[in-house]
């Protein structure tokens, strides 16, 4: 089967075909370093770090570009308010999305450049875009005209008409006379006093928010990429707008892909501050939550669709992590159940040389040595990342292979003698290999026990986070997820949970 992924420019499901064989080219849209990271950052960059994994391990050379915009209105508002430098605050929020990216075990990117190491580019495409007709400046202001862009709104699906709320990105209000229609966005933005300030042909001023991000893919990718990465929330205005100024420039195509995670929700509302249930990964990881778990929590939902976190659904997702982490542990070398580091495990993934075949795509392997269920395994594993990146569907197959090893993990440490010879088998020595092999592409690894015993035993976890998982899985059957339902059938039974299914949609359960 092909990779086959959502591109919400053709809002269609399509295979997968980069434009040069083997290779993948990828940007991902970074973080604005005015505060630490959320929730929201962290399922977007964890989904796209298991989309990279999975290229790598499918056998493509990728090279992954995450921005940082360390120019902007809300960086300049924080250092104002802490009496600071914009530098100040995003190097300190650089620092801290580093030290947050590698807990939750998120690879570094290829590259990562900042706007204000990118600003020649950025200027040249502006002037670029000037001299097309596609740009004009205002008093220093420098503004992309939308008008001369027929394609525009083809990404979010709007046409200008519909766009006057939200069309000029972070331009400020006072900007709006000098447009000459009020859809055109801020490409350039003159010196305001007290503000830092940068030197151009239009007199000193910064760069806006769109144009930073195709000045960075242009400079470290080329004028056409294979797949643009961001939330949901990026589509418009950020992402139309990009398209808008860097096909202006250039007469390409900007990127073949366009993929969008859904949002992050908390407890059914969307997360704000305003609405105080705003929580930063730093804040949920020093509570106690392990960041395997989070990282689970987020891949028991497919990328595109919301996601509600409730500490009912994250206490679910810690027993089912208690039960993988069990197995993950068994099968990791002694000394080592802490995993390596993120960016040891990036060097390891980049000279990826052998995982075993399972389609001609994928790298040459002796698939023959896996006994038959796990060579099945394997390919299931291989056929629902295809699907888009199921990772509902994949997180079952590592369950399954789970299982025993669990179980086994469990009589060694209840001292059985007959256990550790079975721990010696071939067989289950390639059910370690493949469990770990699997479960690196999703970025999970194995933790010191003490570290993901948040939940509890799983014996005692609670009735609530129990009830959440069958509603979740009644629902995921009302809709046809046969996949999601079976994973999460099988989560509970490695928590010793036994569903009974009666007629009327009842599900009863037992503790084990």
């Amino acid at each position: 089967m092909t990779l086959q992924l959502t591109n919400t420019l053709t809002r269609r499901l399509e295979p997968f075909q980069p434009l040069e064989p083997g290779r993948v080219s990828i940007y991902c849209c970074g973080v604005t370093v005015y505060d630490l990271c959320h929730l929201g950052h962290a399922r977007s960059y964890i989904v796209w770090d298991v989309l990279r994994r999975y290229l790598i391990w499918s056998g493509y050379a990728v090279t992954y570009v995450q921005n940082y915009t360390d120019i902007d209105d809300k960086i300049l508002n924080r250092a104002a308010a802490e009496g600071s430098s914009m530098d100040a605050v995003s190097e300190r929020n650089i620092e801290a999305f580093v030290a947050d990216m590698g807990r939750l075990n998120i690879l570094p990117a290829d590259r990562m450049p900042r706007a204000t190491s990118s600003l020649a580019a950025i200027r040249q495409l502006i002037a670029e875009l000037e001299a097309k007709g596609a740009a004009y400046s205002a008093d220093g202001d420098v503004y992309f005209a939308v008008m001369k862009h027929a394609g525009y709104g083809k990404l979010s699906g709007r046409d200008l008409a519909e766009q006057q709320e939200g069309a000029s990105g972070r331009t400020a209000e006072a900007e709006e006379a000098r447009k000459q229609h009020p859809f055109d966005f801020a490409l350039w933005k003159g010196a305001k006093p007290g503000e830092p300030s940068f030197p151009s042909r239009w007199g000193p001023g910064r760069p806006g928010w769109h144009i930073e991000c195709s000045a960075m893919v242009r400079e470290e990718l080329g004028d056409t990429i294979d797949i643009h990465l961001g939330g949901a929330d990026l589509i418009f205005p950020h992402h139309e707008n990009e398209i808008a100024q860097s096909e202006a420039a250039t007469g390409r195509e900007l990127a073949r892909y366009w993929l969008h995670n859904g949002m992050v929700n908390v407890g059914g509302e969307k997360m704000s501050k305003s609405l105080g249930n705003f929580t930063t990964i730093r804040a949920l990881l020093d509570s106690g939550v392990s960041p395997m778990t989070l990282r689970l929590f987020v891949l028991q939902a497919h990328y595109r669709k919301p996601l509600d976190f409730t500490a009912a659904a994250l206490d679910a997702a810690a027993s089912g992590w208690k039960g993988l982490n069990a197995a993950l542990a068994l099968a990791a070398p002694a000394g080592d159940e802490g995993g390596t580091s993120p960016q040891a495990e990036h060097n390891a993934s980049r000279a990826l040389s052998a995982p075993l075949a399972i389609t001609p795509a994928r790298p040459a392997g002796d698939a023959s040595r896996l006994p038959p269920d796990l060579a099945a395994a394997r390919q299931r594993f291989a056929a629902a990342m295809d699907d888009d990146l199921n990772t509902s569907a994949a997180l079952a197959v590592l369950f399954e292979l789970a299982r025993p090893l669990r179980a086994l993990a469990h009589r060694l440490e209840r001292g059985d003698q007959a256990a550790a010879a079975e721990a010696a088998s071939a067989e289950l020595a390639a059910r370690q290999a493949l469990l770990q092999e699997l479960a690196a592409v999703l970025g999970l690894k194995a933790e010191a026990l003490h570290q993901a015993s948040e939940a509890g035993d799983p014996a005692t976890a609670s009735d609530a986070a129990i009830e959440a998982l069958i509603e979740e899985r009644r629902a995921a059957k009302a809709s046809r997820d046969f996949a999601t339902a079976d994973r999460i059938r099988a989560e509970l039974k490695e928590q010793g949970i036994e569903l009974i299914d009666k007629p009327g949609g009842v599900t009863e359960w037992l503790r084990g």
